[in-house]
């Protein structure tokens, strides 16, 4: 049964805008361009999914969501880094997101590599200089969120996705989108409770209901990629299509991948009740993102 449309913690998602606001990528002015473009890029809105999922993982654990804000930018910064390049003309070559120009369209390729390539140092910067704790936790935390967006993690996902290299069947491409969406997102989750020193236990029932919920993600956006318009979504309609890439929706039909989204999101409810949390605001985000129309 398809969840009815969820109710969106738009409270934290308004406090993860005014905190991107206030960023300011150093001062010299020399570089104003490039500030101009990552600030082009990072402030063109969305759910901010991710940085969301950091405040409400440290509200479900008992933690002030204010004191995670260094993590939660952290990988709305990388967030935004890959879509920048995701656009490039050697990627995706895609002219459009968020409703606007992409970024190398505005302001050239050449300055949105460099857009992108500095967001990811920024979002370092934050976690490593500004993020409170332990040291120690706050170091785990950051190594953590490096693994999640390298090799074994995002980047070796787009890899996979670019070469076409994926094992068959649903197995491959659940290791592929594993690595290429769910790793940031579950890293979004996990990397609040290393900050936050929480017992291996609790890490590891928060890490399972994440993983899985980097799945929904990804089965839901194949969906919207052949159901939605480009109005709707906010960039190119059937660009994964256009590029002959294997999806959920390609490999198993329109209706199979709406049924697999119904049991990933059945089982990552029940992996987040599981691991008990305070509040409701995991559970919400796990519903729009299952009902998500973009």
């Amino acid at each position: 049964m398809t969840p009815e449309p969820a109710t969106y913690p738009e409270e934290l998602r308004t406090l993860v805008d005014s905190e991107l606001g206030r960023l300011a990528f150093g001062d010299d002015p020399t570089t104003d361009g490039l500030r101009e473009a990552m600030r082009y890029s990072v402030l063109a809105g969305g759910k901010r999914v991710r940085p969301v999922l950091s405040l409400a993982t440290a509200r479900a654990i008992g933690v002030e969501a204010g004191s995670i804000l260094p993590i939660a930018l952290g990988t709305e910064l990388i967030h935004t880094y890959s879509l920048i390049h995701d656009d490039l003309p050697a990627m995706d070559d895609d002219d459009l997101r968020r409703g606007r120009p992409t970024c190398h369209k505005v302001f050239g390729e050449d300055v949105a590599i460099l857009a992108g390539d500095a967001l990811y140092a920024e979002a370092f910067t934050l976690v490593l200089t500004r993020q409170h704790g332990e040291p120690a936790d706050v170091l785990r935390a950051a190594a953590r969120l490096a693994q999640a967006t390298g090799v074994d993690g995002m980047v070796g996902g787009q890899y996979l996705d670019v070469k076409d290299a994926m094992g068959e069947g649903i197995d491959g491409l659940r290791s592929l989108h594993a690595l290429k969406t769910g790793q940031l997102i579950a890293a979004s989750v996990e990397c609040v409770l290393l900050a936050s020193g929480a017992p291996q236990a609790q890490h590891d029932a928060y890490s399972a209901f994440s993983q899985e919920l980097g799945v929904l993600f990804q089965v839901v956006d194949d969906i919207l990629d052949v159901t939605e318009t480009a109005e709707e979504l906010g960039k190119p309609q059937g660009s994964d299509e256009r590029h002959g890439k294997r999806t959920y929706v390609s490999a198993f039909g329109l209706d199979g991948a709406r049924d697999l989204a119904t049991r990933s999101h059945q089982t990552a409810c029940e992996l987040l009740a599981a691991a008990e949390p305070i509040g409701d605001e995991l559970r919400r985000i796990t519903d729009y993102i299952a009902t998500r129309t973009n």
